[in-house]
């Protein structure tokens, strides 16, 4: 019996019986340098499984070195394809001396027979190969904790509801039988939401008699889910909203309501404390605190197995309490009203998971007078500092003046930008469309970035100049198609991530999408028919690909005690990468060459 590892998948989606079968049906074969293992055309009669060694995928209706697809090294397994499908497509060559264990087509079959989800591997796509890694990456190997995967109908409880000509008293009456602490009221303005808290203030506070109407305290502006939503985006929303409670609807009915008690009962309590810490701080010093505890978040979250769409939506809302409070710590309120602090970035997004540079700017009611402003905006960058975000190397920050102005003033910019047309023009646009508003008025956001498509979406010259960054950094892949693995590592961000989002972003403006995330702007480009969905889901698997494994290294690195200053965290080492990751991320990277091509087809950049 041959002793190999089998604990990655795909043959970790078989028990220990189906792996036993393995190691007993292996043999083991030798192949010299230059030796055609699998011919294209030739009957499937084994899966490959390189023990040692390295193997070129060829194409063999391509010309000369182009018909170099794939490469493939120790732990690596080719030819199921071939079984599944008759014949071999490519031929495979041994590019050095190469053992390989052989798994019979007979032994292969009956396992696939046997286990669906080990036979469905070989036909799935990237989205589903990640979803895979993103399971086996859970603590002890094992798939998500089945409280990652639990959906707001597992937990959400009936809602109480009365109608709107119900009074004070029944409301109490009907919440102490039914032990809750909300309910709905229901009438012509649809539904509205009633606390025990709203109750005592009427009653105590406000002077109502127990026989007042309801429907006056009752808030209408609700936070409303799916029931088929996860509940970990239930806990996005109650953080990033500051409520309690969310209302389900499905088809515009309330049929639940989620309270952040039944959210917390699924969930370890760890990103709830991070949270409460930060909504309980009343002064600087305590926010700092809270602030200082998001790696440790993100790393749990990370060993969770949380899908990162999650970790980044929470971890945005997170920072975004935390910068909100601080503007609140620091700024006079007749201040904040009338004027709006934008994040911008990767923090605009909604896509920076560990904290990195500042990326703010300030709009101000042209009506506002603000004498010392320039001065509070300097004390700001510095409490920003203090509470873990780093200046920013460009000095894109509040500190700035450049990044400062009334609405009328960034509207002239914008203009300006838009006809220059330069490197320095075309950056500000885009970190501009990126702009999110974290505190003050998000009116006065909205005014000036409703400026910006007016101007640039319908200037193809313009989209032209603007998308050509897409193809400023090359793809790190050799001209034979399988990644590049320098000593250093890949710059994965450069190579892979903003392509995506980057050339995303060229799209959204043509289209005039007001989404700011990557995600969102993928899905928004699919409702508007620019873009086909499966070319969308590729894309975006393929973005949280790359940013989590940028990410894991950046932790590892920071467990390993290594000093940030020293560590280029945009770097990922491939040889680190496990046989399956690596596999993903060379699928990746074709997704990304593809697009970029996409791009430039697009926006005419092969003439530029």
């Amino acid at each position: 019996m041959v002793d190999v590892d089998l604990s990655h998948p795909p043959f970790s989606l078989l028990d220990d019986t189906g792996r036993e079968r393995i190691r007993g049906g292996l043999d083991l074969a030798y192949y010299d340098r230059d030796e055609v293992i699998l011919e294209a055309g030739q009957p499937g009669e084994y899966v490959f499984l390189i023990h040692k060694g390295e193997v070129a995928e060829l194409d063999t209706s391509q010309p000369g070195e182009s018909e170099r697809i794939g490469h493939y090294t120790s732990g690596d397994l080719f030819g199921a394809i071939s079984i599944l499908n008759g014949q071999s497509r490519y031929r495979f060559r041994a590019e050095q001396e190469t053992l390989c264990y052989l798994l019979p087509k007979a032994l292969f079959t009956r396992l696939c027979d046997a286990y669906p989800a080990f036979a469905a591997f070989f036909h799935q796509r990237l989205a589903h190969k990640a979803r895979l890694l993103s399971e086996r990456r859970a603590t002890g190997g094992i798939s998500m904790a089945d409280f990652m995967l639990a959906r707001v109908a597992d937990c959400m409880r009936p809602p109480l509801c009365l109608a709107e000509d119900a009074t004070i008293a029944e409301a109490v009456r009907r919440l102490h039988e039914g032990y809750a602490d909300s309910l709905l009221v229901t009438g012509g303005q649809g539904a509205g939401m009633v606390t025990k808290t709203d109750l005592l203030e009427a009653l105590v506070l406000e002077d109502h008699e127990a026989d007042s109407r309801l429907a006056p305290l009752a808030h209408f502006s609700l936070i409303t889910a799916r029931p088929d939503q996860y509940l970990f985006e239930v806990l996005v929303l109650m953080t990033r909203h500051r409520v309690e409670r969310v209302v389900v609807t499905d088809r515009g009915s309330p049929v639940g309501v989620v309270e952040l008690t039944d959210v917390l009962s699924h969930f370890s309590n760890r990103s709830h404390v991070v949270s409460l810490q930060v909504e309980q701080a009343d002064d600087l010093a305590t926010l700092a605190a809270a602030s200082l505890r998001t790696p440790e978040l993100v790393s749990g979250l990370m060993t969770q197995g949380v899908k990162l769409r999650f970790v980044m939506g929470l971890l945005a809302a997170l920072n975004g309490r935390i910068i909100h409070k601080a503007w609140e710590f620091s700024i006079a309120e007749r201040h904040r009203r009338a004027s709006c602090l934008m994040v911008m970035g990767s923090e605009g997004r909604g896509e920076q998971i560990l904290k990195t540079d500042q990326d703010n700017g300030l709009i101000l009611d042209d009506e506002l007078d603000w004498p010392g402003c320039v001065e509070q905006m300097a004390g700001f960058t510095e409490t920003l500092v203090a509470l873990g975000y780093p200046r920013c190397p460009g000095n894109i920050m509040v500190s700035n003046p450049d990044w400062v102005g009334t609405e009328s003033q960034w509207k002239s910019r914008i203009a300006r930008w838009v006809e220059q047309r330069d490197g320095d023009s075309l950056m500000k646009l885009a970190i501009m469309l990126d702009a999110h508003s974290v505190a003050g008025n998000a009116a006065l956001l909205d005014g000036v970035r409703a400026t910006l498509f007016e101007q640039a979406s319908r200037d193809q010259l313009l989209l032209s100049y603007f998308a050509r960054p897409v193809l400023h950094f090359s793809t790190p892949l050799t001209l034979f198609g399988s990644l590049k693995k320098p000593q250093h590592g890949i710059d994965i961000k450069k190579g892979g991530i903003f392509p995506i989002v980057h050339g995303v972003r060229v799209m959204a403006l043509e289209r005039g999408i007001a989404a700011t995330g990557t995600l969102e702007r993928l899905d928004a480009l699919v409702v508007d028919g620019r873009l086909d969905g499966r070319v969308a889901e590729d894309l975006g698997e393929a973005l949280s690909l790359f940013t989590q494994l940028r990410l894991e290294q950046q932790l590892a690195r920071r467990e390993g005690g290594e000093a940030t200053s020293d560590i280029e965290p945009d770097r990922v080492v491939v040889q680190s990468l496990s046989s399956l990751e690596r596999d993903l991320l060379r699928e990746a990277l074709h997704i990304v060459k593809d697009f970029k091509q996409r791009i430039s087809h697009r926006y005419h950049l092969e003439y530029s």
